[in-house]
């Protein structure tokens, strides 16, 4: 299952359906794509083990019928083999792709590959980035915060002028606020920009921008239905080799048990008949044993008849010798 887990992208790239970044579409996708992974790991899975662990369990049958063949009774060891089924054990491999992986939420927005998220993240990871542009976020809320807490609200403006800001006073405010807010990034990237200029010059810095310019509008022009399509495959990969791995023990228990359960159906079976013929046995005996007291029965008045006859014999031939015996003159 490791080594399947390892070809998922290639599963992955055998699967094609209509692909649309409208949220219904990407539902019914991800969908199909995850029936196509169950399916397409179950087969895979099923010719690398399934015919090994079919071996084997005919191995263990066999030793089994070898053991308890000599309990049984010749008529009973001929049919012996009957016990055990013919059919192919069908090993499932329930992975369960669907509940694994419901929670998989995809990434197809436009992330030019020199913006200033997708370098952090190329670099520092996605956690050190994550924490590193929420660092970002709050200085920033913070130098917010500060000029407009000597600014007065709105409200308090209100109530000191007794009357609203028109639009243009608004604006002005906004517009100072965000100066004060950004005064030391822009004097420190027009000394920065200054330095540059003077060291490399303006026509490889306006290439420079050019390239640039140049390079996200390939990409923006190159961000087709088909790669985003590519993106969710590949993030898709990611995300269900992390998930699959952690149930890599699960499912291997869940096959043992599969095997343990066809065993011990087996073995039940052969356990039966050697009690049938045991059984059996006993009423055998049972029977004989009846039979054998009859005889013994049998056997003790035919001793008592044959004393009486004895005796009867004896007194006939007294009898005999006393009164039939011719007289002697």
């Amino acid at each position: 299952m490791a080594d399947e887990i390892c070809r998922l992208s290639v599963i992955v790239e055998e699967f094609h359906s209509d692909f649309h970044p409208s949220p219904h579409v990407l539902k019914m996708y991800k969908t199909e794509l995850l029936s196509h992974i169950e399916e397409g790991m179950g087969k895979n899975l099923a010719f690398r083990c399934s015919d090994a662990v079919m071996a084997s369990m005919q191995n263990s049958q066999k030793d089994m019928i070898d053991l308890l063949q000599p309990l049984l009774p010749p008529a009973v060891q001929s049919q012996i083999h009957m016990l055990v089924p013919s059919r192919k054990f069908d090993l499932s491999y329930d992975l369960n792709c669907a509940t694994l992986c419901s929670d998989f939420q995809e990434d197809i927005q436009f992330h030019f590959s020199l913006g200033w998220t997708t370098l952090v993240t190329r670099y520092l990871g996605p956690t050190n980035a994550q924490r590193a542009l929420m660092l970002v976020d709050k200085n920033l809320h913070t130098q917010v915060a500060r000029p407009l807490a000597t600014t007065p609200s709105t409200p308090a403006l209100v109530q000191q002028q007794e009357a609203p800001l028109n639009q243009e006073e608004l604006m002005l405010t906004m517009v100072n606020n965000l100066a004060s807010v950004t005064s030391r990034t822009s004097m420190s990237v027009l000394v920065v920009g200054g330095v540059v200029w003077r060291a490399i010059g303006w026509r490889l810095i306006a290439m420079s921008m050019s390239l640039y310019g140049l390079l996200y509008l390939y990409e923006k022009l190159t961000w087709t239905t088909k790669a985003k399509e590519r993106s969710l495959k590949r993030q898709f990969v990611d995300y269900a080799t992390e998930k699959l791995q952690l149930i890599v023990s699960f499912t291997s228990a869940n096959c043992s048990h599969q095997v343990q359960q066809e065993m011990a159906t087996t073995f039940a079976r052969l356990c039966q008949q050697v009690d049938l013929t045991q059984k059996e046995l006993e009423g055998e005996i049972g029977r004989l044993s009846v039979k054998i007291q009859e005889l013994e029965t049998v056997q003790n008045r035919s001793k008592t008849l044959r004393h009486k006859a004895s005796e009867l014999e004896c007194q006939l031939e007294s009898f005999s010798s006393q009164y039939l015996q011719p007289q002697q003159l």
